[in-house]
Formats: C-alpha cells, structure tokens, sequence
C-alpha cells in the first residue's frame, strides 16, 4: 500500500515523530491515522521505558493556583536537558499534571511512594470489610488485592485516569511526553495546598 506524503504530515503533525517512524506506523495500520496514532503510542511507551534508564537532572519546578485560590501546587517536573525545560510543551505538560493534582488530591507519585503504615492500614480495613460481608476466607485475599488496585489507581499520581483525557492515565500522559521530546520526562515530587486543610 502506498501512503501518501500528505498522510505521514497529517500524522506527524498530530504526534510529533519522525517521518519514517510514521510511515510505518501508516502501513502497518493500512493507512488508518487512528490505528497509526495507537501503534505510535504503544512504541512510545517502550521508548519511554528505555529513556526511563536515563538521568533527568534538569527541568522547573512549576506553580499553580486553581481557580478561585483555594487551591495551589507545586511540582517538580525533571528531563535531561534545559533545552527541554524551557519550551512551552514542558510547560505545558507541568501545567497539566498540576491541574491533575489540584483537582485529585492523589497522595503519592506511585505506590512506591505510599508509606507502608498506609498500605497495611487500608489493607487491614478491606480485610475487615469482606470479613464483616461474610465472604468466603479463601476469596478474601483476592478482594484485599482488587481493591488495594482501586485504591492505587485513586491516590497514585502516575495511575489516575488524566482529568482532560480519562482514557489515558497521567502515566501515559508522560509517556507520551517522552515520545514528544525525545528524552526522559519524571516528577520529582509535589505538595498540593488547600485552605483550612
């Protein structure tokens, strides 16, 4: 099949990769921009898992006050290169994670970051939950983990489905990032701050 040039613009235009990693991606999807993008993504994010390897030792630390100024962020978005740090996409981008922030309330990056006092905790409590709703002892370790999955995805920065787009996660929003500046994009850390809390 042959993929017109005004195709792979169309689609460079829309993911900012190069010419021939489009028309590739073109073929292969038979010259479906959509399917494209999909493909894009998915080696994106094992372009981002590589990048992930590397040191992100530059970027901003970003400040944000949600509408009616009750609400701030702070966050430390990183990459490798000040280059990066300073064009509006980066900033963009750490415009977008604080506004995920100020509107989720996640507690942590990722579970890695959750003190282990608050994973036992919660642990402890659906533990007691599916006890107390009489469910069968062998199924109960099995609830513990599907909801400690929701509770992850709920406080974990990295797993809650993006405010503007929740069929991508802020994860993905970053692996996507990575793809668009071509190196590796991490958040430091964050404090969000609410009045009277």
């Amino acid at each position: 099949m042959e993929i017109s040039a005004k195709v792979v613009k169309e689609l460079r235009d829309k993911t900012n990769v190069g010419f021939m990693e489009c028309k590739k991606a073109l073929k292969e999807a038979k010259g479906d921009i959509k399917e494209a993008v999909k493909i894009l993504r998915k080696k994106g994010i094992a372009k981002a898992y590589e990048k992930s390897k590397r040191d992100a030792k530059d970027g901003i630390i970003y400040s944000y006050i949600h509408p009616g100024a009750k609400i701030g962020v702070l966050l430390e978005l990183n990459c490798e290169t000040d280059f990066v740090a300073r064009t509006d996409g980066f900033i963009g981008l750490a415009k977008k994670i604080s506004m995920q922030i100020a509107a989720a309330n996640p507690i942590a990056i990722s579970s890695d970051n959750i003190d282990q006092k608050i994973i036992d905790d919660e642990k402890e409590i659906f533990r007691e939950q599916a006890l107390n709703q009489k469910k069968p002892e062998k199924i109960i370790d099995k609830i513990v983990e599907g909801r400690m999955k929701k509770f992850y995805k709920e406080n974990c920065l990295l797993e809650q489905p993006f405010i503007m787009d929740e069929n991508i996660t802020v994860q993905q929003l970053i692996s996507d990032a990575v793809l668009e500046f071509g190196e590796k994009v991490s958040i430091g850390r964050f404090s969000r701050y609410q009045i009277g809390k």
